[in-house]
């Protein structure tokens, strides 16, 4: 399946976020790219524009395509409560994501590939579909035979581990849950999720 493997630097500073994680290039250069560099006079954007911005960054955060994107979104549509609002929610209920969230991959194309490639289980069995929706109750763990892997226990040795309150992780048996779906106020990527609404309502 596709995916964005291009310069994620340089993505990061088109939409003026480390939408990747951690980046010291971006630190360095956290301003748009372009051969003029930060002096260069920029165009006003349209509200369509914005809105268009919007939904591109969200979809690089979470690594998906447009039609998983657009998908997801439609699946807010039709479910009862605030549509932006649950869209974030489903997408941080991913399997990929909370195995990100969990710390168990270092990035979400990591997790990702980590779930592809058949080293996470869901409820004791074995799940390798990155969109996978979790439902609260559900236990997370690394395969037995997967528990020694590299990029595994190098992602969960490092100190810059983020807890969250709608996660539980037992370090030692390399066993999560997924407590409960997050409030907004919780989930915290900087997305302003009704620009999408509106961008999509057109």
């Amino acid at each position: 399946m596709a995916r964005y493997r291009g310069p994620k630097t340089k993505i990061a500073r088109k939409f003026g976020s480390p939408i990747f994680g951690a980046d010291k290039a971006y630190e360095k250069k956290n301003y748009p790219p372009g051969q003029h560099g930060p002096s260069k006079r920029r165009r006003k954007v349209s509200e369509y524009g914005t809105q268009l911005k919007e939904k591109q960054k969200t979809k690089y955060t979470y690594g998906l395509l447009e039609k998983q994107f657009y998908n997801l979104f439609q699946k807010a549509v039709r479910t009862k409560g605030i549509t932006g609002e649950l869209f974030l929610k489903f997408l941080e209920s991913r399997l990929d994501n909370v195995v990100f969230r969990l710390g168990v991959a270092s990035s979400r194309s990591q997790a990702r590939q980590l779930v592809s490639h058949g080293h996470i289980n869901v409820n004791g069995s074995g799940v390798n579909i990155p969109s996978y929706l979790l439902k609260p109750g559900d236990i997370i763990s690394v395969r037995e035979k997967s528990k020694s892997l590299e990029v595994i226990t190098d992602s969960l040795g490092t100190s810059s581990y983020t807890r969250y309150s709608w996660l539980e992780w037992d370090n030692n048996l390399m066993t999560g849950k997924f407590l409960n779906v997050p409030e907004r106020d919780e989930i915290p990527e900087n997305i302003k999720e009704q620009l999408i609404v509106e961008l999509y309502s057109k």
